[in-house]
């Protein structure tokens, strides 16, 4: 089964290539989203990580 995290703090400038690749290391992700301002398409500074399996969502919240 999927979990998805919730992801704040993140520095305007990160990407979702950024933060899949920050995530990748504690397993297979499912899916990814920066929210980002609809008018000015800069990030709202978080986001959220999908992974395919439980237990690398725990690994990837006690690794960050």
């Amino acid at each position: 089964m999927a979990k998805r995290i919730y992801v704040g703090n993140l520095p305007w400038g990160v990407t979702k290539v950024r933060l899949d690749e920050l995530f990748s290391s504690f397993g297979e992700i499912e899916d990814s989203l920066v929210v980002a301002n609809k008018y000015t398409g800069r990030s709202r500074g978080f986001g959220f990580v999908t992974f395919k399996h439980d237990s690398n969502a725990d690994k990837a919240i006690n690794g960050m």
